[in-house]
């Protein structure tokens, strides 16, 4: 496939290492020469400097031929015009653009989108996927990543490993002995940055972040077997009041009205901003890292803290300072992935990376076959793919102990109907059937082949809406 990445930012050069790596055809266009230069010299794609919104530069990136144009530059506006010219004058089939002002996720405006207006197939919205990645984790207290599969029958939830975990140095497959009604799967292991693909033989360690499958109906009772036993949140703490701060704590009061919220924003314009916005919470303007205000927060009272400013320094020092004044959970938004092996030492329970949660989304609209959904986890090591059992399919038919599956895959469940079904070696898996499975960053090729059929693109996609 032959794609345009508009953009050589943190995500637009995510993008572009994923597809080149598996064997698409890559132009990536910024006009930033020192951009360029870090993507010739890492990427074994082709690099055109210049403007995305400019036709003669989308012209030499190959747009005549381009089969999509994925446009991630730091403007909304430059993204929406790169896809009208892509659709007016090349005629690109898919359009992928990230937006991150609000006012045009409006919904009142949603006309504005649309074939014969702003032909926009897919709009990324990452503040708006951050704002409800950071929510997902309410519902599951004390997972570090929750994500809801196979339309809520089944939920990717990541788990810290600590020293209470009452299965650590077991063999995995005591999991089944102890827990015989559980429907959990682990699928992936990260040790010391590095994934291991889990078999009955491997043992759990203290500091692993483990990834599992589960029941939506028993994640409780999954946590449970962790050792992970966290009361519902009743106090959460804001750190910043920019968009996602705002359009988070705008989401807690409404979906859990009971939790008392306090923002605070360092900008006094901007907190008066956020409080006619937010009636229903608490905004202090001033310094998230200053101790005093702080405390003014109850930040020894609250369950979460969850920093959100627009620099990783700062969101991961005032996660830290709120850990130490006695905050029971923090969450800390980092965009840059050089502080992740700061976090667990430094007791910070939850990293959001909007650049991940970004890239899945737009992985998800690019994968062939019949796939539902793609989740990156942890910097591209793997992909959790959610997907339908054709016809055709090796997996079908036969038991998963006489299924040769290729290195790095692991199956994490079956969905039938409503039943979920966790996979064991006398599983047959059915045509129609849902499959839930991980696959490693050099197996995801592999894991394509066993849904091959291709699936068209929705005319047009909005990533969420905060009003």
């Amino acid at each position: 496939m032959k794609v345009i990445v508009c953009g050589a930012g943190q995500v637009g050069f995510t993008i572009a290492k994923t597809l080149a790596g598996e064997n698409n055809q890559v132009t990536v266009i910024d006009q930033k020469p020192e951009m360029l230069r870090k993507v010739t010299e890492t990427l074994d794609v082709a690099v055109v400097l210049g403007q995305a919104s400019n036709p003669s530069v989308l012209e030499e990136a190959g747009a005549r031929d381009a089969e999509m144009v994925i446009a991630v530059t730091g403007s909304d506006e430059v993204n929406m015009v790169t896809c009208q010219l892509s659709h007016m004058l090349f005629n690109i089939p898919t359009k992928i653009a990230r937006v991150r002002a609000q006012d045009f996720l409006n919904p009142v405006w949603a006309p504005i989108f649309g074939p014969d207006r702003m032909p926009i197939d897919v709009i990324i919205s990452p503040e708006v996927e951050v704002a409800r990645a950071i929510l997902r984790r309410f519902e599951v207290p004390g997972a570090t990543e929750v994500i809801p599969l196979v339309g809520g029958l089944v939920k990717l939830i990541g788990i810290r490993c600590d020293a209470d975990c009452p299965i650590i140095n077991a063999p995995l497959r005591q999991l089944e002995i102890l827990f015989p009604d559980h429907h959990n799967t682990i699928i992936a292991i990260i040790r010391n940055g590095q994934l291991i693909i889990p078999t009955s033989d491997d043992c759990l360690r203290e500091g692993d972040d483990i990834y599992c499958v589960v029941d939506s109906t028993q994640v409780e009772m999954a946590l449970t077997g962790f050792g992970i036993i966290e009361p519902e949140a009743r106090r959460v703490i804001v750190l910043g009041g920019g968009i996602i701060g705002q359009g988070l704590a705008q989401q807690i009061k409404e979906n859990y009205p009971d939790i008392w919220v306090t923002v605070i924003e360092q900008n006094r314009e901007r907190a008066e901003i956020v409080a006619k916005s937010l009636p229903k919470c608490v905004v202090l303007a001033g310094d998230v890292l200053a101790p005093e205000l702080l405390h003014e927060a109850g930040v020894s009272k609250s369950e979460v803290v969850i920093a959100v400013t627009n620099s990783d320094e700062t969101n991961l020092l005032s996660a830290l300072l709120a850990k130490r004044y006695g905050a029971s959970r923090t969450m800390a938004l980092l965009n840059s992935s050089n502080y992740n092996a700061l976090t667990a030492p430094l007791g910070i329970d939850v990293v959001i990376n909007p650049r991940s949660i970004t890239v899945s989304n737009i992985l998800q609209r690019i994968r062939r076959g019949r796939i539902h959904a793609i989740h990156s986890l942890q910097e591209g090591l793997g992909e959790v793919i959610e997907a339908d059992a054709m016809e055709t399919s090796g997996l079908v038919g036969k038991p998963l102990r006489d299924v040769q599956l290729p290195d790095g895959i692991q199956i994490g469940a079956v969905v039938r109907g409503q039943t979920v079904i966790s996979p064991r070696g006398a599983t047959v898996i059915e045509v129609g059937d849902r499959v839930v499975l991980f696959a490693a960053a050099n197996s995801i090729k592999k894991a394509e082949k066993l849904f091959s059929v291709r699936c068209c693109l929705m005319p047009l996609f909005l990533i969420g809406t905060i009003p």
